[in-house]
């Protein structure tokens, strides 16, 4: 076990460069086992769930180096069709490899994929998807996929944009027969990110990034040479940390189009940055006044699908408006558990007010003061770095390997941003 010791109120500002897009590099990593070719990626985050997929596709055959930041891979031949229960447990992208087992031997078994506590996140996506295309699933705590005689496209609705539903689809229908139609498709830019390194080794895909996405299947795919793109959700993080701070940060690695909702949520919170090619500047010392909603009404800021607000930046937000002057309320659409995490912050002093499971009605600007906490999970881990950056006195922040699993090098990011933290065995 890790903890971070956080001492708050240290000038924070500088610049900042995000890694790659953590969401991309799991599902790219499964979807290389469809070739038996060399596939180099680039900008690949070096966290603790790119190793634990690593260590998957170790497991089912694959060879591979992994150095600064370079990932070149192969699977020449998977030597099992099975993943250990241990492996599956210790991420939710472990159910991605389901598709390029069915694609390259036409079964696979897994087990119940682990990951954040967030409440329920449903794999009925997976599963329909997987099914349509022609696949048989038996068991319930074990499952167990097979398709003898391959995969098949052909139209699918999802009852919900998934985004690993959708990841799944797409590298399952990559290789299938024929057409594969998906409707109410997730738009997330690691999903259209994951279909683009797809066409380089020979997909045919159009419409990622959009509802609806074509796979035409083609018979096999090969290597390619892929850079990721950055991490949004790590460059929003860095960006709430300048808001709740006051510091003058600039974020590089970025693309304009992938923080329009983000500008505007923050232009809401009475937050301003600009958006620039390759990076985001955000100046220091606003005086932040929430902005209300026509009529004089609470604001309310809510998650949904991409280009909606990401729910994974809910909780870092929520810690930056502890900080501005005036009352906004947070709707949690998408996860039953993620906003309990407030219950930290209302310990360490902020003015808010757990409505709900899914609700928190924040009050600003409140003075935080250090406490002792765990992460829950790996975003509600981030936020409660920020909110000990911004609180008078010390705070410990046990679990801290929780944040790894998405967080690169984040004490020596912040360390160069003038933040007082280190970390120690617990």
């Amino acid at each position: 076990m890790q903890s971070l010791i956080v001492e708050g109120s240290a000038p924070i500002g500088g610049r900042v460069k995000i890694s790659g897009n953590k969401n991309a590099a799991l599902p790219m990593i499964a979807a290389l086992l469809l070739t038996d070719e060399e596939t180099t990626l680039h900008n690949v985050p070096d966290i603790l769930d790119v190793r634990t997929m690593l260590d998957i596709a170790g497991e089912l055959g694959a060879e591979f180096t992994f150095e600064n930041h370079t990932l070149v891979f192969r699977c020449p031949k998977v030597r099992t069709t099975k993943i250990s229960r241990e492996l599956c447990s210790r991420n939710r992208t472990s159910i991605l490899f389901a598709a390029p087992l069915l694609a390259r031997c036409g079964q696979a078994e897994l087990h119940p994929p682990g990951g954040d506590v967030i409440g329920r996140r449903r794999l009925d996506g997976h599963f329909y998807g997987l099914c349509k295309l022609g696949a048989a699933m038996t068991g319930d705590l074990t499952y167990r996929f097979d398709a003898p005689e391959g995969l098949s496209g052909r139209e699918l609705f999802l009852d919900e944009a998934s985004v690993t539903a959708t990841e799944q689809i797409l590298i399952a229908a990559a290789t299938a027969r024929g057409r594969t139609t998906l409707y109410n498709a997730a738009g997330e830019p690691h999903v259209r990110d994951l279909a683009e390194m797809l066409n380089a080794m020979g997909a045919k895909i159009n419409g990622a990034g959009s509802n609806t996405i074509e796979i035409d299947g083609v018979e096999k795919l090969h290597g390619c040479t892929h850079t990721i793109v950055g991490d949004h959700i790590e460059a929003g993080s860095f960006l709430a940390l300048g808001a709740a701070t006051g510091g003058e940060i600039t974020v590089e690695g970025t693309q304009v189009r992938h923080y329009w909702m983000l500008r505007r949520v923050f232009e809401r919170l009475g937050l301003r940055m600009e958006l620039h090619p390759g990076h985001i500047f955000l100046p220091g010392e606003q005086d932040p006044q929430i902005e209300c909603d026509f009529g004089g009404h609470i604001p309310q800021i809510s998650d949904g699908p991409w280009p909606q607000y990401p729910s994974d930046m809910m909780s870092c937000t929520i810690v930056a408006a502890t900080q501005c002057r005036g009352s906004a309320m947070f709707f949690e659409k998408m996860f039953e558990s993620r906003i309990y995490f407030a219950d930290r912050l209302i310990s360490m002093g902020a003015n808010a007010i757990v409505c709900d499971p899914h609700r928190v009605v924040v009050t600003g600007r409140a003075q935080l003061h250090g406490v002792t906490m765990s992460s829950p999970d790996i975003r509600a881990g981030m936020a409660m770095v920020i909110a000990a950056l911004c609180a008078r006195g010390e705070s410990t922040i046990n679990s801290a390997e929780v944040i790894y699993r998405g967080y690169e090098n984040l004490v020596e990011k912040l360390s160069g941003l003038g933040a007082k933290i280190r970390e120690v065995k617990s």
